[in-house]
């Protein structure tokens, strides 16, 4: 099995956290969202990864490249690394990673995670991750016939047509079939709203007598913006076992901390209440603070704050008193 992650976009809905940080490297839980997408993959999928392929900007610099080869040798597959120069679509970023678009192929666009309970048929043509929705108006959705087939792909209705919405994860049993299709669409220069999109190579596909079948997932977790962010966090600590996610190195004096919580290497805690749903990034340090709910990247230092709901990013420094933050890297804030 291969996976795809296109992932160059620049994740402007959550700026400021994503001027310096890709958005699929903002961590969940102690872990980029991207780690946490390929593991809830091969939770369901029984067939061994063999290469995971990041479609990433040429921009994002040389250690996210070593952080997303890291992801996937920590999950036991080979990493690669392909680069999209232009925004030319979703069919045209998967086309980037032609070199590992062969065989059994997950294709996993890096701006949502799940949860589901079913196990992936690799011997199914086709699955697309589905989950139902109260307003299918503002999503792709598909259309099903009687017998549980995907017959039909309709963008945005304004009639309702299923309320089965399309997340964004797709299964093919050949990736070399979708390769042939997007490569005929890039050569033709077949373009829909002026991008080359993986709808249409679906419709082909179909049209030729792909059989399409819908894998519906019990949880979409969106990470678009800092609100969203945060509340798929504490989505995630629920659905962990082990609550209090402590790193040997880090250190807690005079202080509480309420579970759930995850505190990362050499992290310092001085009289301070943590949690709940608060992750804490290597080599931070917080002290005569009450933080929950919360996000604190790396290398940050936080005192004299009440903090809620509220992402912090990299290198931070923050001195005063707050109740709903998002700060991006390298900041610097006092209140008095």
């Amino acid at each position: 099995m291969n996976i795809i992650i296109p992932m160059a976009g620049m994740g402007k809905r959550l700026r400021p956290h994503t001027l310096t940080t890709p958005k699929p490297l903002i961590p969940i839980v102690g872990k980029p969202i991207v780690y946490w997408l390929v593991h809830d993959i091969a939770e369901v999928c029984d067939d061994i990864i063999e290469n995971i392929g990041f479609v990433i900007g040429r921009s994002f610099g040389e250690s996210v490249e070593k952080e997303l080869l890291s992801i996937a040798s920590k999950l036991g597959a080979k990493g690669h690394l392909f680069y999209q120069d232009e925004p030319l679509g979703t069919a045209h970023a998967i086309y980037c990673a032609a070199d590992i678009l062969e065989g059994k192929t997950i294709v996993a666009f890096a701006d949502t995670l799940f949860k589901a309970n079913f196990k992936l048929d690799s011997e199914q043509d086709g699955i697309i991750w589905v989950h139902q929705v109260e307003d299918p108006s503002a999503f792709g959705v598909v259309k099903l016939d009687s017998n549980g087939e995907i017959e039909d792909f309709v963008e945005k209705p304004t009639d309702f047509i299923s309320d089965l919405a399309i997340i964004g994860i797709y299964y093919f049993k050949s990736g070399d079939l979708l390769k042939h299709e997007i490569k005929v669409l890039i050569d033709n220069k077949i373009k829909d709203d002026g991008e080359y999109q993986l709808t249409r190579a679906l419709e082909t596909l179909k049209e030729k007598g792909t059989k399409f079948v819908p894998g519906q997932v019990d949880d979409w977790l969106d990470c678009g913006n800092k609100q969203a962010t945060v509340e798929t966090h504490r989505s995630y600590f629920n659905f962990m076992k082990d609550k209090m996610l402590l790193s040997k190195s880090s250190k807690s004096t005079n202080s509480v901390l309420i579970e759930p919580i995850y505190l990362g290497d050499n992290v310092e805690i001085d009289n301070a209440v943590i949690g709940p749903y608060v992750s804490v990034g290597d080599n931070s340090k917080i002290s005569e603070s009450r933080i929950q709910n919360s996000i604190i990247q790396k290398d940050s230092s936080i005192k004299n704050a009440n903090l809620a709901n509220s992402m912090l990013g990299n290198f931070v420094t923050f001195e005063g008193k707050a109740t709903d933050l998002s700060i991006g890297d390298y900041n610097t804030i006092s209140q008095f």
